[in-house]
């Protein structure tokens, strides 16, 4: 059984070893001294069409501050989908907020508009779809939806650095939204995050709280509101803008790759690739997911093990948030995991057939797309 190479992960080379050097001989090496991580936030801000970037610690810390910024505090609720990585409803459940799942479309993986409406109540403060994969949520049924309900949106676009909404990149959609920047993202300074803003005023407010509540100019110590030290380093930002640089044609890659590998696995019986939705203009792939409606959970894993044993670099899917013991620990919803669930079957079926696959291995060629194609098969197959 021959093992497939695909492309590393995190890519570098001189660029990155350069920004290393540059932050070094600055002789300074946080934000408020050097010039990194100021420079990355016009960058980063102006390729996402955003009027502000704030760069902070982790991708989780850039969804809480986003949530304190929009105001959610002990006791209002925030929707999140209930199909997502565990810090997006964490986030909220840190500040005393409830966290309130709803399901997600079974095609897309993204937070259903319908299931959002029937969660809204009057304890709702903030919306927050995740771009599940780089595929955009629905954000035209969300916006209206926030709008009429007087909500706010908090994109949780950890997975869509470079996305395009009908044409618009994610910052320029009239809402906050977050981003990280750990080791498995479309770019990486190994952790880090950022927060964009569609305003002055709240790319303030998020300054201060991300500088334990400090204006960048005080040299009194008067702390204007709660906060807490989430600034990035010099270094980190310094790698942040090499990654940034390149992109775009690791985006232009992926977006080539994943159109012969999803119909390559639809041609696979039993198995269904992510769908899409034509009003995402642009989907930078950040994993490569697919079902198999129908399998155990147990053979899924089996499935995602035995794709690994061939250099596949497989995953199983998120575990539905409700389905984790941290999920409850605080700022839960008043009613069972089985209730919710009963709500959530889609959750609850791509938590048990859903694979995913590394962005990386959509920056390989063509051939290797169709040696995944044939692990999958064989996999099955055998199985």
């Amino acid at each position: 059984m021959t093992s497939i190479e695909f492309p590393a992960w995190p890519q570098y080379d001189d660029a990155e070893r350069a920004a290393l050097s540059r932050a070094l001989e600055q002789g300074q090496w946080w934000r408020m001294g050097g010039n990194e991580v100021k420079l990355l936030e016009q960058e980063f801000a102006a390729y996402h069409g955003a009027e502000h970037a704030l760069m902070v610690t982790t991708g989780t810390h850039a969804l809480e501050l986003a949530l304190q910024v929009l105001g959610v505090g002990p006791g209002d609720e925030v929707i999140v989908p209930a199909f997502t990585f565990i810090s997006s409803s964490q986030a909220a459940q840190r500040l005393g907020a409830v966290a309130v799942p709803v399901d997600v479309d079974p095609d897309t993986y993204c937070i259903d508009v319908a299931a959002t409406e029937a969660a809204i109540t009057d304890r709702t403060r903030v919306i927050m779809p995740v771009h599940m994969a780089g595929l955009v949520a629905d954000m035209d049924g969300l916006a209206k939806l926030a709008d009429d309900a007087g909500v706010d949106l908090l994109q949780d676009a950890a997975h869509a650095h470079g996305a395009e909404w009908q044409g618009r990149r994610v910052g320029a959609l009239g809402s906050v939204a977050a981003f990280s920047f750990q080791n498995g993202k479309l770019m990486t300074a190994g952790e880090g995050g950022a927060v964009v803003f569609p305003d002055a005023a709240r790319y303030e407010e998020g300054f201060l709280r991300h500088s334990c509540g400090r204006p960048p100019t005080d040299r009194g110590y008067f702390h204007r509101t709660s906060g807490s030290n989430f600034r990035m380093n010099e270094f980190s930002a310094a790698v942040l803008r090499a990654q940034l640089a390149r992109l775009d044609s690791q985006i232009e890659t992926r977006e080539q790759r994943w159109p012969l590998l999803a119909r390559l696995l639809a041609d696979i019986p039993g198995v269904v690739p992510q769908g899409g939705d034509g009003r995402c203009t642009r989907n930078p792939h950040y994993m490569a997911m697919f079902r198999i409606p129908g399998i155990t959970e147990e053979h899924r894993n089996a499935v995602v093990d035995a794709l690994i044993e061939r250099g596949v670099p497989a995953f199983i899917a998120f575990r539905a948030i409700y389905r984790c013991e941290g999920f409850w620990e605080t700022g839960a919803p008043d009613e069972s995991a089985e209730a919710i669930a009963r709500r959530c079957p889609n959750a609850e079926a791509l938590m048990r057939d859903c694979v995913w696959l590394h962005h990386r291995t959509l920056l390989g060629s063509e051939d290797q797309m169709r040696a995944i194609a044939d692990a999958v098969a064989a996999v099955l197959a055998g199985s």
